[in-house]
């Protein structure tokens, strides 16, 4: 606790442009720096580290295009640096009208060619040397290293974060990423803009692009996308955060990695699946969900969150056949120090279809981080339910069904799905055939056990997790010996 309290007494808070509450800590120094960027000074503000600082040059550079300062206060960064105005060069003085008439036209015509040549030349050099300046601004040395490597971005990141379990790349590196990643296609829509393939040195990358009218739902998730601890094999792994002008309005992008399988919604469209595979679909989901919903304690620790918007679209699905869980921008995250959840004011948020009956009701108690955990248990089992429909079990295995399809329009309203599960209470429909097989009897009793109108009876993601996982080992050893043909 005294070293504790001694690294607190170091502690700097400086402000920040793309952190919480616009404000970060460090052991460092706080920065702030100003460029030229097509005629206008673009200013930045953030932390620098004491590792940082030793490892390369960021404090007192100075030119007339660029300038960067640092300070050992708190919120001394508070402050806005401008470059110093270059004075024009004197323009030089034309010849007039008795000279020019004294001066035959050939050797005029001549020397008008040779200073045109002259002026040329020497403007094409003062555009090359500011280009230049320019560009070392936008990527610094360290950066520069980075655009070079042959390493993945998996690499990179796990180089970066320590670990490979940090909060993402730092600001000025998601930078650099970004503004070289172009644009291939399209690959979704949703109510906040566009998805996007991209390229990042010959890498796929998803690009999640926001409207400047959603740039609270884009800061949003990016926040959530950098909590400290969060990167884990089942969620989508995040990569940079960056605001983009594309000449008419801004663009706010999100990179992260990219899945060609799309969304789980997709993938069961598309194919069926066999036991084995279901087996490690499910427990990928769960692993990632446990995840999300376990505290992490320590001074590198994780607030516990919950997603608040599970469902089939909202899982993406690996080349190795497991499961990210992806979309956290209606998440929240719970400080147990103060016991308090950071939530917006509105309580009926994510898809309505996939509404825990509580939170269709009005039911639920908004200052118990659990209940928002259990609620997100209720959709898992929801997404189970589509998972093992399209189970194959000898060759048979039924067509893809959104959950409660028969019961409500596709496009069902809260009162809708209220009417359905919280007064008739029924839940989707759980097949006799399901019976025959061990895995999709074990996979029927979880989802009758997530779906408990009772939102404290349900299970916990590990405990779903440690199941389905006993699960495929009971599986596998009946498989070795010979016991088990599906």
């Amino acid at each position: 606790s005294l070293f504790n309290g001694y690294q607190l007494l170091l502690s700097l808070k400086c402000v920040c442009q793309l952190c919480p509450n616009y404000t970060c800590e460090t052991e460092g120094a706080c920065w702030n720096s100003v460029m030229l960027s097509n005629g206008k000074e673009e200013v930045l503000k953030s932390c620098v580290s004491s590792y940082e600082m030793k490892g390369h040059v960021f404090c007192h550079s100075s030119s007339n295009v660029s300038k960067r300062e640092c300070c050992f206060t708190d919120f001394c960064n508070n402050v806005t640096l401008h470059l110093p105005r270059v004075s024009k060069p004197p323009r030089k003085k034309e010849w007039g009208m008795r000279e020019l008439a004294a001066v035959i036209i050939v050797p005029v015509g001549l020397l008008c060619l040779v200073i045109t040549t002259v002026i040329y030349i020497l403007r094409g050099q003062r555009c090359a040397y500011y280009q230049a300046k320019r560009h070392d601004i936008e990527e610094p040395s360290s950066n520069r290293s980075l655009m070079q490597t042959t390493k993945s971005l998996k690499d990179l990141i796990f180089d970066m974060t320590t670990s490979g379990s940090g909060s993402g790349l730092p600001l000025l590196v998601q930078r650099t990423i970004s503004r070289t990643i172009v644009l291939h296609e399209i690959i979704g829509k949703g109510r906040f803009g566009e998805v996007w393939r991209g390229k990042w040195q010959g890498e796929d990358v998803a690009v999640k692009i926001f409207s400047s009218r959603d740039e609270m739902s884009w800061f949003r998730e990016a926040e959530i996308y950098q909590t400290i601890m969060l990167r884990h094999e089942n969620i989508l792994g995040f990569i940079a955060a960056d605001n983009k002008d594309n000449g008419s309005w801004t663009q706010l992008w999100l990179v992260s990695e990219y899945h060609e399988h799309g969304s789980l919604f997709d993938y069961l469209n598309q194919y069926s699946v066999s036991v084995e595979a279901m087996i490690t679909l499910a427990v990928s989901i769960a692993s990632g969900l446990a995840h999300l919903h376990m505290e992490i304690i320590g001074t590198q620790g994780k607030p516990a969150i919950a997603h608040r918007d599970i469902k089939s679209k909202n899982i993406l699905v690996k080349k190795n056949g497991t499961c990210v869980i992806a979309d956290l921008g209606l998440a929240v995250k719970h400080d147990s120090v103060g016991n308090t959840i950071d939530i917006p004011s509105n309580q009926r948020v994510g898809t309505k279809r996939y509404m825990a009956p509580e939170i269709l009701d009005d039911s639920i108690n908004m200052n118990n981080f659990e209940s928002f955990k259990r609620a997100d248990i209720y959709s898992l089992g929801l997404v189970y339910w589509e998972l093992a429909q399209r189970c194959s079990i000898r060759g048979v295995h039924n067509e893809y069904q959104l959950p409660y399809s028969d019961l409500v329009p596709s496009d069902p309203s809260i009162e809708d799905m209220r009417v359905v599960v919280c007064d008739q209470k029924l839940r989707p429909n759980i097949s006799n055939q399901w019976q025959s097989c061990e895995a999709l009897r074990v996979m029927g009793k979880i989802m009758r056990e997530c779906w408990y109108a009772n939102a404290a009876a349900r299970l916990t993601a590990l405990r779903i997790k440690k199941t389905i996982s006993q699960l495929s080992v009971t599986k596998d050893v009946r498989l070795q010996n010979g016991a088990l043909h599906v």
